[in-house]
């Protein structure tokens, strides 16, 4: 196929470690421009990644016939304009995440799309072999009707930082909220995306909590979000999504994905790594419960963001949906403003 001339706005952490690497060594893309605010940064993302045109601002790489596509790499808080800018010049887009601020956002952005390709990287641990084999092993049928669908993934405080933490990370206002829109999506589009996309939320009943005081070092002193939440979704149907996700907390490391069946379930583990495996729990009527590896080998991290570039890369020349397309992603989305809006209230919230 003809490789797509891509534009990545956001020369930052997300876009010069992940997003440029990627889309320079993938023979599906050409990175025909880039942009940031800060001079010093765009023109060192240029002459690192060989890449011919570096933009003062991503309006102005907006106006480049050369770009068909473009990355948008920043926060949260300031993506949705130029995402509908981008589209309005006929650009397809590549969101980072969270998707958007709130679910109000993804529609106006679902609005102004037309024929263009709009996805969201909130994929990228989908893209691992390992989560290849789950989804398959749920598409079978193996599992039976589901019941519960779950993560846990407490992050340990560790030392003070030496350096100052970034002000976007914990913040309402320039990210849309704290560690759920910044893990939790990843959570909520591995297990939404493992079962097929067939879950329907319907209530959502959750907590959050923010930083304990004597932890504050962790974060920006202005961080106004939650650090820990913790929130029950009821699906039509009555499967259960169950998600907890916590950084710089009380407690040791403890992580765990589970997808639990009538007849089976699915312990598995999100993150790559070396020597990962994938475990089935059968249980039969006379043997009871019965355990064996349905995947084993080592889940290469560069094949994350890489995986997600090529995708959106083949649904532009295919005319097709990305993994996580608006519509996935609006979902997503409505699960996280209704968890916020339950913590807030104290009280269950219906989804639309």
């Amino acid at each position: 196929m003809e490789p797509v001339r891509l534009g990545v706005i956001g020369c930052g952490v997300i876009g010069a470690s992940a997003h440029l690497p990627d889309a320079t060594r993938s023979p599906l893309l050409e990175v025909v421009a880039v942009a940031d605010l800060i001079e010093e940064r765009v023109r060192s993302a240029a002459g690192r990644f060989g890449v011919p045109a570096a933009h003062e601002s991503g309006d102005q790489l907006l106006e480049d016939d050369r770009v068909e596509a473009v990355v948008l790499a920043m926060p949260t808080g300031v993506r949705t304009p130029l995402a509908l800018r981008a589209l309005a010049r006929g650009k397809h887009v590549l969101l980072e995440k969270p998707v958007a601020m709130n679910a109000a956002e993804v529609r106006e952005l679902i609005a102004a799309r037309g024929d263009r390709v709009v996805g969201c990287c909130s994929s990228r641990f989908r893209m691992l072999p390992s989560a290849k084999a789950a989804t398959e092993c749920v598409a079978s049928g193996a599992l039976g009707a589901l019941r519960v669908v779950r993560a846990r993934a407490l992050l340990a405080a560790g030392a003070a930082p030496t350096s100052p933490p970034p002000p976007w990370r914990v913040s309402k206002t320039l990210n849309g909220g704290g560690i759920l829109v910044n893990w939790g999506c990843y959570d909520l589009d591995y297990l939404l995306g493992l079962t097929g996309w067939q879950l329907k939320p319907r209530v959502v009943l959750a907590q959050a909590w923010p930083l304990a005081p004597h932890l504050a070092a962790r974060v920006d002193p202005r961080s106004d979000a939650e650090n820990h939440c913790v929130a029950l979704i009821r699906c039509e149907g009555g499967t259960v999504i169950s998600l907890e996700r916590a950084e710089f907390v009380s407690a040791a490391d403890d992580e765990a994905w589970q997808i639990l069946g009538a007849n089976a379930s699915l312990r598995l583990r999100m993150l790559p790594g070396a020597a990962k495996e994938v475990i089935l729990d059968e249980s039969w009527a006379e043997e009871g419960v019965a355990s064996r590896t349905i995947w084993q080998g080592d889940d290469d991290h560069s094949l994350m963001t890489l995986g997600v570039l090529e995708d959106f890369a083949r649904a532009m020349r295919e005319s097709r949906p990305p993994e996580t397309s608006l519509e996935r992603a609006l979902v997503m989305q409505q699960i996280s403003d209704a968890i916020y809006a339950s913590a807030e209230s104290g009280r269950a919230v219906e989804m639309p």
